[in-house]
This record gives C-alpha cells, sequence and structure tokens, in this order.
C-alpha cells in the first residue's frame, strides 16, 4: 500500500518516529494556522487506533484556536481508541493549558523522547 507524503506547511510538519506519528506546529498557531493545519490533523486522527504526538516545542504564539485543534484532536483520537501525547514546554502556553483545563485532559510532556517513550502517559478518559 503506497504511503501518502508527510505534509509540511508552514505552521506544520508530520512525520513518523517509533510508531507514532508526530504532527509538529510551528510558529504562530492562530486562526490562519489552525485553517491550514486543520485538514491534515483531521486525516491524521481520523484513523483508527491512531498513535499520535502533537509537539508545540516550536510554536511562538498560541491562542484559542490552538486549543480549539488540541480538543479536536483528543476527541477524534479517543473517539477512535487510538491515543495521544502532547510535548509543551512555552510557559505562556502552559498556562493557558492549565488555566483551561486541558493539561488534565491532554498532560503536557517536557520532551518529544518523553512523548515517545512513554505510551503509558498519554491521556485517556476524565
Amino acid at each position: 500500500m503506497p504511503q501518502e507524503p508527510a505534509p509540511f506547511t508552514r505552521h506544520l510538519r508530520v512525520y513518523q518516529d517509533r510508531g507514532y506519528t508526530v504532527l509538529e506546529f510551528r510558529g504562530e498557531i492562530d486562526i490562519a494556522a489552525s485553517m491550514e493545519i486543520l485538514p491534515c490533523l483531521d486525516r491524521a486522527t481520523g484513523r483508527p487506533d491512531a498513535r499520535l504526538v502533537i509537539d508545540l516545542s516550536r510554536v511562538d504564539f498560541f491562542d484559542c484556536s490552538g486549543l480549539r485543534l488540541l480538543y479536536r484532536a483528543r476527541s477524534r483520537v479517543l473517539d477512535r481508541g487510538g491515543q495521544l501525547s502532547l510535548v509543551c514546554t512555552h510557559p505562556l502556553t502552559l498556562r493557558v493549558l492549565r488555566v483551561t483545563g486541558l493539561a488534565r485532559l491532554l498532560p503536557p510532556m517536557a520532551t518529544l523522547e518523553a512523548a515517545l517513550g512513554r505510551p503509558e502517559a498519554t491521556s485517556g478518559t476524565m
């Protein structure tokens, strides 16, 4: 079965690592960026039993549009029996995740290595 090439846009890089699909968000994640990311996100989260990591380590700015992407990804992955991990270290983004409660539902990890090496730490039910 031929594999489609991994998308790479100004705000998103998608690649495979250790059986996971990594969605690396980049730059400013605002409404314009979210419209660019959404089709790739839906494609990745629409597969049954998907194993995904969303990596925010290259994000400079993250607003409510980014939060909507994370909530959507989490919901779609869990509905299909998959796993989703989040990588985030930016203090302001971490604060937004905590204030909105998303950090409880999708606990951020400090490194991509931690996210790829610890499947037991992926998000689950509330």
